[in-house]
Protein backbone atom coordinates (compact mmCIF):
# COMPACT_ATOMS: atom_id res chain seq x y z
CA UNK A 1 0.00 0.00 0.00
CA UNK A 2 1.30 3.40 -0.94
CA UNK A 3 1.75 5.60 2.23
CA UNK A 4 2.33 9.16 1.57
CA UNK A 5 1.10 9.97 4.97
CA UNK A 6 3.32 7.50 7.56
CA UNK A 7 0.27 7.77 10.16
CA UNK A 8 -2.59 8.25 8.47
CA UNK A 9 -4.09 5.04 7.44
CA UNK A 10 -7.31 6.65 6.35
CA UNK A 11 -5.70 9.83 4.06
CA UNK A 12 -3.43 6.71 2.75
CA UNK A 13 -6.45 4.85 1.54
CA UNK A 14 -7.82 7.71 -0.06
CA UNK A 15 -4.73 8.70 -1.85
CA UNK A 16 -4.44 5.59 -3.60
CA UNK A 17 -8.30 5.27 -4.46
CA UNK A 18 -7.24 8.33 -6.18
CA UNK A 19 -5.03 6.55 -7.98
CA UNK A 20 -6.57 3.47 -8.55
CA UNK A 21 -9.22 6.28 -10.57
CA UNK A 22 -6.43 7.93 -12.51
CA UNK A 23 -5.18 10.41 -10.24
CA UNK A 24 -1.65 11.47 -11.44
CA UNK A 25 1.56 11.15 -9.03
CA UNK A 26 2.73 14.65 -9.70
CA UNK A 27 -1.17 15.96 -9.27
CA UNK A 28 -0.85 14.18 -5.63
CA UNK A 29 2.51 15.19 -4.74
CA UNK A 30 1.37 19.15 -5.31
CA UNK A 31 -1.85 18.86 -3.45
CA UNK A 32 -0.02 16.25 -0.56
CA UNK A 33 2.89 17.45 0.11
CA UNK A 34 1.74 21.11 2.09
CA UNK A 35 -0.20 17.87 4.27
CA UNK A 36 2.24 16.47 6.15
CA UNK A 37 1.78 18.18 9.47
CA UNK A 38 -2.42 18.37 8.92
CA UNK A 39 -2.33 14.55 8.66
CA UNK A 40 -1.36 14.44 12.39
CA UNK A 41 -4.37 16.94 13.36
CA UNK A 42 -8.01 15.86 14.71
CA UNK A 43 -10.65 14.91 11.67
CA UNK A 44 -11.96 18.47 11.45
CA UNK A 45 -9.31 20.47 11.18
CA UNK A 46 -6.88 17.87 9.01
CA UNK A 47 -9.94 16.83 6.40
CA UNK A 48 -10.41 20.60 6.06
CA UNK A 49 -6.99 20.96 5.16
CA UNK A 50 -6.91 17.95 2.60
CA UNK A 51 -10.28 19.20 1.06
CA UNK A 52 -8.60 22.64 0.29
CA UNK A 53 -5.89 21.75 -1.60
CA UNK A 54 -7.10 18.83 -3.35
CA UNK A 55 -10.33 21.31 -4.68
CA UNK A 56 -7.96 23.62 -5.52
CA UNK A 57 -6.54 21.36 -7.95
CA UNK A 58 -9.26 20.42 -9.04
CA UNK A 59 -10.66 23.76 -9.63
CA UNK A 60 -7.41 24.64 -11.88
CA UNK A 61 -7.97 21.33 -13.72
CA UNK A 62 -11.49 22.80 -14.86
CA UNK A 63 -9.99 26.10 -16.00
CA UNK A 64 -7.31 24.80 -17.98
CA UNK A 65 -10.33 21.92 -19.26
CA UNK A 66 -12.10 25.33 -20.26
CA UNK A 67 -9.32 26.29 -22.26
CA UNK A 68 -9.35 23.44 -23.74
CA UNK A 69 -12.77 23.59 -24.40
CA UNK A 70 -12.72 27.25 -26.16
CA UNK A 71 -9.51 25.91 -29.05
CA UNK A 72 -12.24 22.99 -29.63
CA UNK A 73 -9.50 20.21 -28.04
CA UNK A 74 -12.70 18.51 -26.21
CA UNK A 75 -10.54 15.44 -25.87
CA UNK A 76 -7.95 16.74 -24.02
CA UNK A 77 -10.69 18.88 -21.81
CA UNK A 78 -12.85 15.40 -21.19
CA UNK A 79 -9.45 14.29 -19.54
CA UNK A 80 -8.70 17.12 -17.35
CA UNK A 81 -12.23 17.39 -16.25
CA UNK A 82 -12.29 13.45 -15.58
CA UNK A 83 -9.60 13.86 -12.84
CA UNK A 84 -10.60 17.09 -11.35
CA UNK A 85 -14.02 14.69 -10.83
CA UNK A 86 -11.66 12.35 -8.95
CA UNK A 87 -10.16 14.73 -6.84
CA UNK A 88 -12.99 16.52 -5.82
CA UNK A 89 -14.91 13.33 -4.80
CA UNK A 90 -11.67 11.98 -3.28
CA UNK A 91 -11.96 15.20 -0.74
CA UNK A 92 -15.75 15.43 -0.24
CA UNK A 93 -15.80 11.78 1.23
CA UNK A 94 -13.34 12.81 3.47
CA UNK A 95 -16.07 15.58 5.09
CA UNK A 96 -18.01 14.81 7.87
CA UNK A 97 -21.69 14.58 7.70
CA UNK A 98 -23.47 18.39 7.77
CA UNK A 99 -19.83 20.12 6.88
CA UNK A 100 -20.39 23.29 5.81
CA UNK A 101 -20.82 23.42 2.10
CA UNK A 102 -20.56 19.33 1.29
CA UNK A 103 -23.50 19.25 -0.93
CA UNK A 104 -22.58 22.38 -2.80
CA UNK A 105 -19.08 19.96 -3.43
CA UNK A 106 -20.53 17.11 -4.14
CA UNK A 107 -22.68 18.77 -6.61
CA UNK A 108 -19.64 20.37 -8.69
CA UNK A 109 -18.07 16.98 -8.45
CA UNK A 110 -21.22 15.20 -10.67
CA UNK A 111 -21.39 18.22 -12.78
CA UNK A 112 -17.64 17.62 -13.54
CA UNK A 113 -17.95 14.23 -13.62
CA UNK A 114 -20.90 14.28 -16.36
CA UNK A 115 -19.00 16.42 -18.35
CA UNK A 116 -15.78 14.89 -18.49
CA UNK A 117 -17.76 11.18 -19.61
CA UNK A 118 -19.43 13.18 -22.47
CA UNK A 119 -16.18 15.28 -23.66
CA UNK A 120 -14.11 12.27 -23.44
CA UNK A 121 -16.30 10.19 -25.50
CA UNK A 122 -16.98 7.41 -23.14
CA UNK A 123 -18.67 4.25 -23.28
CA UNK A 124 -20.72 5.19 -20.19
CA UNK A 125 -24.27 7.02 -19.41
CA UNK A 126 -26.09 7.88 -16.35
CA UNK A 127 -29.59 6.08 -15.98
CA UNK A 128 -32.44 6.61 -13.81
CA UNK A 129 -34.28 3.33 -12.00
CA UNK A 130 -37.53 4.19 -10.09
CA UNK A 131 -37.17 3.20 -6.62
CA UNK A 132 -39.51 4.22 -3.79
CA UNK A 133 -41.10 7.09 -5.22
CA UNK A 134 -37.89 8.32 -6.21
CA UNK A 135 -34.82 7.18 -8.91
CA UNK A 136 -31.40 5.11 -8.23
CA UNK A 137 -29.62 6.68 -10.39
CA UNK A 138 -26.78 4.69 -11.91
CA UNK A 139 -23.72 4.33 -14.91
CA UNK A 140 -24.52 2.00 -17.57
CA UNK A 141 -21.65 0.48 -19.86
CA UNK A 142 -22.40 -1.38 -23.20
CA UNK A 143 -21.22 -4.98 -23.92
CA UNK A 144 -18.54 -4.26 -26.32
CA UNK A 145 -18.46 -6.68 -29.92
CA UNK A 146 -21.90 -8.88 -28.58
CA UNK A 147 -24.91 -8.95 -31.29
CA UNK A 148 -28.26 -8.95 -29.77
CA UNK A 149 -28.79 -9.16 -25.52
CA UNK A 150 -25.76 -9.09 -23.43
CA UNK A 151 -25.09 -10.56 -20.40
CA UNK A 152 -24.62 -7.75 -17.36
CA UNK A 153 -22.72 -7.51 -13.80
CA UNK A 154 -24.42 -5.46 -11.48
CA UNK A 155 -22.23 -3.49 -9.02
CA UNK A 156 -22.92 -2.16 -5.74
CA UNK A 157 -21.05 -0.12 -3.04
CA UNK A 158 -19.52 -0.35 0.10
CA UNK A 159 -20.05 1.64 3.29
CA UNK A 160 -18.58 4.89 1.69
CA UNK A 161 -17.83 4.48 -2.37
CA UNK A 162 -19.91 6.27 -4.89
CA UNK A 163 -20.58 4.64 -8.59
CA UNK A 164 -18.33 7.01 -10.16
CA UNK A 165 -15.55 5.38 -7.82
CA UNK A 166 -16.63 2.43 -8.60
CA UNK A 167 -16.62 3.25 -12.35
CA UNK A 168 -13.00 4.66 -12.95
CA UNK A 169 -11.38 1.76 -10.86
CA UNK A 170 -11.79 0.00 -13.90
CA UNK A 171 -13.87 -2.93 -13.75
CA UNK A 172 -16.99 -2.06 -16.23
CA UNK A 173 -14.07 -1.01 -19.09
CA UNK A 174 -12.78 -4.68 -18.51
CA UNK A 175 -16.13 -6.34 -18.88
CA UNK A 176 -17.50 -4.41 -21.55
CA UNK A 177 -14.39 -5.57 -23.97
CA UNK A 178 -14.88 -9.37 -22.69
CA UNK A 179 -18.95 -8.65 -23.93
CA UNK A 180 -20.23 -8.04 -20.98
CA UNK A 181 -22.28 -5.18 -20.00
CA UNK A 182 -21.86 -3.11 -16.38
CA UNK A 183 -24.26 -1.38 -14.19
CA UNK A 184 -22.76 0.62 -10.74
CA UNK A 185 -25.67 2.32 -8.97
CA UNK A 186 -25.69 4.02 -5.72
CA UNK A 187 -27.63 1.97 -4.09
CA UNK A 188 -29.60 3.23 -0.54
CA UNK A 189 -27.04 4.67 1.77
CA UNK A 190 -24.08 5.51 -0.54
CA UNK A 191 -23.57 8.50 -3.04
CA UNK A 192 -27.02 10.60 -4.71
CA UNK A 193 -29.09 8.17 -3.20
CA UNK A 194 -28.22 9.11 0.49
CA UNK A 195 -26.83 12.27 -0.21
CA UNK A 196 -29.54 13.57 -2.76
CA UNK A 197 -32.87 11.57 -1.80
CA UNK A 198 -32.21 10.74 1.68
CA UNK A 199 -32.51 7.09 1.26
CA UNK A 200 -30.47 5.33 4.03
CA UNK A 201 -29.11 2.19 4.10
CA UNK A 202 -31.02 -1.20 4.85
CA UNK A 203 -29.97 -4.42 5.96
CA UNK A 204 -32.52 -6.51 3.67
CA UNK A 205 -30.46 -5.61 -0.13
CA UNK A 206 -33.25 -7.24 -1.60
CA UNK A 207 -35.30 -5.22 -1.13
CA UNK A 208 -33.42 -2.65 -3.71
CA UNK A 209 -31.88 -5.58 -5.64
CA UNK A 210 -35.04 -6.19 -7.15
CA UNK A 211 -36.54 -3.09 -8.50
CA UNK A 212 -33.00 -3.48 -10.30
CA UNK A 213 -33.86 -6.69 -11.81
CA UNK A 214 -37.12 -5.47 -12.98
CA UNK A 215 -35.52 -2.44 -14.52
CA UNK A 216 -32.81 -4.62 -16.55
CA UNK A 217 -35.43 -7.19 -17.93
CA UNK A 218 -37.14 -4.73 -19.66
CA UNK A 219 -34.44 -3.93 -21.58
CA UNK A 220 -33.43 -5.28 -25.32
CA UNK A 221 -30.18 -5.32 -24.69
CA UNK A 222 -29.77 -7.46 -22.07
CA UNK A 223 -30.01 -10.98 -21.27
CA UNK A 224 -32.02 -11.22 -18.75
CA UNK A 225 -30.81 -14.83 -17.55
CA UNK A 226 -27.79 -13.39 -17.42
CA UNK A 227 -27.73 -10.64 -14.97
CA UNK A 228 -24.79 -11.35 -12.04
CA UNK A 229 -24.32 -9.22 -9.07
CA UNK A 230 -20.94 -7.68 -7.50
CA UNK A 231 -20.72 -5.99 -4.11
CA UNK A 232 -17.41 -4.46 -2.95
CA UNK A 233 -16.19 -3.58 0.78
CA UNK A 234 -19.67 -3.60 2.28
CA UNK A 235 -21.51 -4.55 -0.86
CA UNK A 236 -19.52 -8.04 0.37
CA UNK A 237 -22.81 -8.11 2.78
CA UNK A 238 -25.65 -6.89 0.13
CA UNK A 239 -24.09 -8.39 -2.84
CA UNK A 240 -24.67 -11.97 -0.87
CA UNK A 241 -27.86 -11.01 0.82
CA UNK A 242 -29.56 -9.99 -2.14
CA UNK A 243 -28.50 -12.83 -4.32
CA UNK A 244 -30.04 -15.15 -1.22
CA UNK A 245 -33.27 -13.89 -1.58
CA UNK A 246 -33.65 -12.58 -5.21
CA UNK A 247 -33.14 -15.79 -7.53
CA UNK A 248 -33.11 -13.80 -10.85
CA UNK A 249 -29.32 -13.34 -10.25
CA UNK A 250 -27.22 -15.64 -12.03
CA UNK A 251 -23.96 -15.82 -10.39
CA UNK A 252 -22.78 -13.07 -7.64
CA UNK A 253 -19.15 -11.47 -6.70
CA UNK A 254 -17.42 -9.99 -3.38
CA UNK A 255 -14.87 -8.07 -3.87
CA UNK A 256 -13.66 -7.64 -0.34
CA UNK A 257 -15.89 -10.26 1.73
CA UNK A 258 -17.89 -8.90 5.00
CA UNK A 259 -19.54 -11.31 6.41
CA UNK A 260 -20.10 -10.13 9.86
CA UNK A 261 -20.32 -6.60 9.86
CA UNK A 262 -22.15 -6.60 13.07
CA UNK A 263 -18.52 -8.22 14.64
CA UNK A 264 -16.47 -5.49 12.87
CA UNK A 265 -18.47 -2.71 14.60
CA UNK A 266 -17.75 -4.22 17.79
CA UNK A 267 -14.48 -4.30 17.27
CA UNK A 268 -14.10 -0.49 16.12
CA UNK A 269 -15.59 0.22 19.33
CA UNK A 270 -13.08 -1.61 20.75
CA UNK A 271 -10.54 0.42 18.65
CA UNK A 272 -9.53 -2.43 16.57
CA UNK A 273 -8.72 -1.98 12.83
CA UNK A 274 -8.46 0.37 10.68
CA UNK A 275 -11.56 2.75 9.68
CA UNK A 276 -12.08 3.55 6.20
CA UNK A 277 -13.20 7.27 6.88
CA UNK A 278 -12.73 9.82 9.09
CA UNK A 279 -15.46 10.80 11.50
CA UNK A 280 -16.70 7.28 11.03
CA UNK A 281 -19.58 7.33 13.88
CA UNK A 282 -20.71 9.84 12.58
CA UNK A 283 -20.71 8.89 9.20
CA UNK A 284 -22.31 5.30 10.03
CA UNK A 285 -25.18 7.13 12.07
CA UNK A 286 -25.85 9.18 8.60
CA UNK A 287 -26.03 6.08 6.30
CA UNK A 288 -28.03 3.81 8.17
CA UNK A 289 -30.49 6.69 9.53
CA UNK A 290 -29.36 6.42 13.44
CA UNK A 291 -30.02 9.09 15.77
CA UNK A 292 -26.81 7.96 18.02
CA UNK A 293 -24.39 5.51 18.39
CA UNK A 294 -26.55 2.80 20.24
CA UNK A 295 -29.30 2.80 17.75
CA UNK A 296 -26.64 2.32 14.51
CA UNK A 297 -25.01 -0.23 16.33
CA UNK A 298 -29.24 -2.03 16.94
CA UNK A 299 -29.16 -1.79 13.59
CA UNK A 300 -26.06 -3.22 12.64
CA UNK A 301 -26.74 -6.19 14.69
CA UNK A 302 -29.11 -7.82 11.61
CA UNK A 303 -25.74 -6.95 9.08
CA UNK A 304 -24.34 -10.84 9.15
CA UNK A 305 -24.78 -13.79 6.52
CA UNK A 306 -25.04 -16.43 9.24
CA UNK A 307 -27.96 -18.66 8.52
CA UNK A 308 -28.48 -17.10 4.90
CA UNK A 309 -26.12 -18.28 2.27
CA UNK A 310 -27.57 -21.58 2.10
CA UNK A 311 -29.91 -20.29 -0.22
CA UNK A 312 -27.34 -19.36 -3.13
CA UNK A 313 -27.77 -21.96 -6.15
CA UNK A 314 -25.67 -19.87 -8.44
CA UNK A 315 -22.12 -19.37 -9.17
CA UNK A 316 -20.24 -17.38 -6.46
CA UNK A 317 -16.68 -16.13 -6.27
CA UNK A 318 -15.62 -14.26 -3.08
CA UNK A 319 -12.23 -12.99 -2.65
CA UNK A 320 -10.49 -10.83 -0.40
CA UNK A 321 -6.81 -9.32 0.33
CA UNK A 322 -4.38 -11.74 2.43
CA UNK A 323 -3.45 -8.70 4.16
CA UNK A 324 -7.20 -6.79 4.95
CA UNK A 325 -6.84 -4.52 8.19
CA UNK A 326 -10.26 -3.58 7.69
CA UNK A 327 -11.85 -7.00 7.65
CA UNK A 328 -10.58 -10.42 8.97
CA UNK A 329 -9.67 -12.83 6.28
CA UNK A 330 -11.90 -15.29 8.48
CA UNK A 331 -14.96 -13.45 7.49
CA UNK A 332 -14.14 -14.77 3.58
CA UNK A 333 -13.73 -18.07 4.66
CA UNK A 334 -16.94 -18.30 6.62
CA UNK A 335 -18.59 -16.82 3.32
CA UNK A 336 -17.19 -19.64 1.46
CA UNK A 337 -17.73 -22.35 3.73
CA UNK A 338 -21.61 -21.34 4.05
CA UNK A 339 -21.97 -21.18 0.25
CA UNK A 340 -23.32 -24.92 0.63
CA UNK A 341 -25.70 -25.07 -2.71
CA UNK A 342 -23.84 -23.01 -4.91
CA UNK A 343 -22.43 -25.20 -7.75
CA UNK A 344 -19.72 -23.26 -8.23
CA UNK A 345 -18.10 -21.77 -5.47
CA UNK A 346 -14.43 -20.29 -5.28
CA UNK A 347 -12.44 -18.48 -2.75
CA UNK A 348 -9.58 -16.19 -4.30
CA UNK A 349 -7.11 -14.72 -1.94
CA UNK A 350 -4.87 -12.00 -3.26
CA UNK A 351 -1.41 -12.06 -1.91
CA UNK A 352 1.98 -10.16 -2.60
CA UNK A 353 2.47 -12.24 -5.51
CA UNK A 354 -0.56 -10.83 -7.81
CA UNK A 355 -1.03 -7.25 -5.75
CA UNK A 356 -4.34 -6.42 -4.23
CA UNK A 357 -3.30 -7.37 -0.58
CA UNK A 358 -5.12 -4.79 1.24
CA UNK A 359 -8.67 -3.90 1.69
CA UNK A 360 -10.84 -4.92 -1.57
CA UNK A 361 -7.55 -4.45 -3.58
CA UNK A 362 -7.47 -0.69 -2.80
CA UNK A 363 -3.80 -0.42 -2.78
CA UNK A 364 -3.79 -2.69 -6.34
CA UNK A 365 -6.59 -3.39 -8.03
CA UNK A 366 -6.03 -4.52 -11.68
CA UNK A 367 -4.73 -7.39 -11.51
CA UNK A 368 -7.84 -8.51 -9.06
CA UNK A 369 -10.11 -6.75 -11.67
CA UNK A 370 -8.86 -8.69 -13.92
CA UNK A 371 -9.69 -11.64 -12.29
CA UNK A 372 -12.96 -10.63 -11.18
CA UNK A 373 -13.47 -9.96 -15.24
CA UNK A 374 -12.52 -13.09 -16.07
CA UNK A 375 -14.19 -15.31 -14.00
CA UNK A 376 -18.14 -13.19 -14.94
CA UNK A 377 -17.12 -13.74 -18.23
CA UNK A 378 -16.65 -17.39 -17.96
CA UNK A 379 -19.53 -17.40 -15.88
CA UNK A 380 -21.79 -15.03 -17.69
CA UNK A 381 -20.89 -16.10 -21.32
CA UNK A 382 -18.77 -13.35 -22.43
CA UNK A 383 -14.96 -14.14 -23.51
CA UNK A 384 -11.70 -13.83 -22.70
CA UNK A 385 -9.35 -13.83 -25.22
Amino acid sequence: MFRYFPTNYVWNLSVDLAIEMGARIGEIEEMCAPLQESARHPDAAGTQAFRETWSQMADKLCGLAEEDEARGRLLSAGEKYNRAATYYITCERLQAHGAPAREALYQRFLGTFARGLRLSGENCERVEIPYEGTVLSGLYTRAEGVQGRAPILVQVNGLDSTKEMKYRVGLPAWLARRGVASLVIDQPGTGEALRLHNLTARHDSEHWASPVVDWLEQRDDIDPRRIGLEGVSLGGYYCPRAVAFEPRFACGVVWGANHDWRDVQKRRLANEGNLPVPHYWKHVCWVWGAKDIEGFMTLAEQVHLDGILDRIKVPFLVTHGEQDSQIPLKWAERTYEQLVNSPQRELKIFTAREGGVQHSSFDNSINAGHYIADWVAETLGGRTA
